[in-house]
């Protein structure tokens, strides 16, 4: 194949960059007549194989193996080095999570080709692909046209590519590969997944976000934005200022700094717009945004604005969504 798509799974489910990954490679293959594969690293996944033979993809690869059933760098490097090596693609892709942040490098140094990481998206130039990556938080973006000799290793940032994008096929082949792995190689010991706090923040899976920013005013207002955030069933985010003020933990921050989020409905309370917020959440399908400023930069962006005190607009929403719900 031409585009290896690397799934990331964790209990029986699909990483949802992953879907973002599969979207780049199909608007990748179609503009240029490339041919697609998905891989799938573990142990017992004949579910996933199907699920993935179900998008419009030419094949599902899948290496089996009881040493990649719980994820380690060293199993994953190592595995995906020799199915590289052997698969001979052209391009190889992955969502740029944690993980892939953990795993990717060594394989780039293995490989000894280079990694372009959290991209953003690409263009077409002269029959070539131009991938784009922001620099700078976002103030600058650069052009990268790879050279040299493939595979050419890239990592998309959330919400480069929209999941719903996915294009479903009639059903890809599946087929079963082998790799060589034993106990001698895998050297780190398994802990339980990373989790941003106690109870878990995942912003990049919330389909519902409520983000706070400076317009908030004191800790104390944090509360009914809670309850908001409660009776919409919505995880609460975060900008800068209200972090770095230790009104709310790190894990809660959207940003160049913080998460990159693509929900489906993303409400902004008192945030300006600032770049620097706008690059982790621009991917957000849709955008409500509240600020007293009428000029304030995120209404550039929302697709649905109100120009209002939030202290005094926020207990009206959550108690309008009450009574809906009754």
């Amino acid at each position: 194949m031409d585009i290896l798509i690397i799934f990331e799974h964790s209990n029986g489910k699909i990483h949802r960059m992953s879907w973002e990954a599969v979207a780049a490679g199909q608007s990748l293959a179609k503009d240029l007549g490339l041919t697609t594969a998905i891989l799938i690293l573990g142990s017992n996944v004949s579910e996933l194989a199907e699920e993935a033979s179900k998008k419009n993809v030419d094949e599902v690869l899948v290496a089996d193996h009881p040493l990649l059933e719980r994820y380690s760098s060293d199993g994953y490097s190592v595995a995906l080095k020799q199915i590289i090596t052997d698969e001979s693609p052209t391009y190889v892709i992955m969502g740029h999570t944690y993980m892939v942040r953990d795993f990717l490098p060594r394989v780039s140094v293995a490989l000894k080709k280079p990694l372009l990481c959290d991209l953003t998206g690409y263009y077409m130039e002269n029959g070539n692909s131009v991938f784009t990556r922001q620099l700078f938080q976002g103030k600058i973006t650069s052009d990268i046209l790879p050279n040299g000799e493939p595979p050419y290793l890239l990592t998309f940032q959330s919400a480069a590519f929209q999941e719903d994008a996915v294009v479903d096929g009639s059903g890809a082949s599946v087929r079963n590969i082998d790799v060589n792995l034993d106990k001698s190689m895998i050297r780190s010991q398994y802990e339980e997944p990373f989790q941003g706090e106690v109870g878990g923040v995942d912003l990049t899976a919330a389909e519902l976000i409520v983000t706070i920013g400076r317009g908030i005013g004191k800790e104390e207002n944090i509360n009914m934005v809670k309850e908001l955030g409660d009776t919409l069933g919505a995880q609460l985010g975060a900008s800068r200022p209200v972090v770095d003020a230790e009104w709310l933990p790190t894990a809660h921050q959207v940003g160049s700094s913080g998460q990159t989020v693509s929900p489906k409905l993303y409400l902004a309370l008192g945030i300006s717009g600032a770049i620097q917020h706008v690059v982790g959440m621009k991917g957000s399908k849709n955008i409500v945004a509240i600020n007293k400023d009428p000029d304030a930069p995120i209404f550039e962006l929302a697709d649905y604005g109100i120009i209002g005190d939030i202290i005094e607009i926020i207990p009206k929403l959550t108690e309008a969504i009450k009574n809906a719900k009754a």
